[in-house]
Parts: C-alpha cells; structure tokens; sequence
C-alpha cells in the first residue's frame, strides 16, 4: 500500500443559524484594547439601533478597553461585581484585537421563611 492510499483530508463544519438580532449584539460587547471597533462607535452604534438601553463602562485591564452592558444587567447586578467577573471569564478568550459579544442570563432564586399562626 502507498502511502498516498493512507492519506485524507476532512472537514467538520456547524453551522448555527439564528435571526438576526437589532442591535447586533446581546447582554455584553466586550471590547479589546486593539480592536476594530473603539468603545465609542459601539456605543454610538448601540445607541442608534436601541437608544437607552446599553451604558459603555471602560475597564483598567491589560486586554479589555471597555464593555458595553445591557442596562438591564446593569440594574440587576453590581457594577463591580459584573466588571470583575468579565474581567476574569474573557481573560483566556479575548485578544486585544478582539471584540467579544456575550449573552448573560441572570436567575434570581428567593427563599424566605415565615412564621404561621
């Protein structure tokens, strides 16, 4: 047998598909320091598509310029709390050049006793 008889090439492609969504990004835009697209244009883009609805906060980290947050999120978490969980999660995953858009699902779970009669 040759070896060109052993030899193959594949590929493995997903492929996701989802409605385009306006603006296009979800709970977070979490911006590098290098990256394309500055803090502001997003912001300003954000604003255009959904006025009000997102607050950039820049960060002093070595990668990250700023993100961008849904204020929604903003409302239900604390500020500094959320900025150093981004901080620590996108660490490994972003490049200074990179823009990263995040989803965050926030649960609430309440659980009180009370007294009966």
């Amino acid at each position: 047998m040759s070896d060109r008889n052993l030899y193959s090439r594949k590929a493995t492609l997903d492929l996701k598909i989802s409605e385009f969504e306006v603006p296009p990004m979800l709970d977070l835009l979490i911006i590098g320091r290098k990256a394309p697209i500055g803090p502001e244009a997003a912001r300003r883009m954000a604003e255009a598509l959904s006025p009000e609805q997102f607050t950039l906060v820049r960060l002093d980290h070595p990668k990250i310029e700023a993100v961008l947050v849904r204020n929604s999120v903003l409302r239900m978490l604390e500020h500094d709390l959320l900025t150093n969980i981004i901080s620590e999660e996108a660490e490994n995953l972003l490049l200074e050049t990179m823009v990263l858009r995040a989803e965050l699902k926030v649960t609430v779970s309440v659980r009180r006793e009370v007294n009966l009669r």
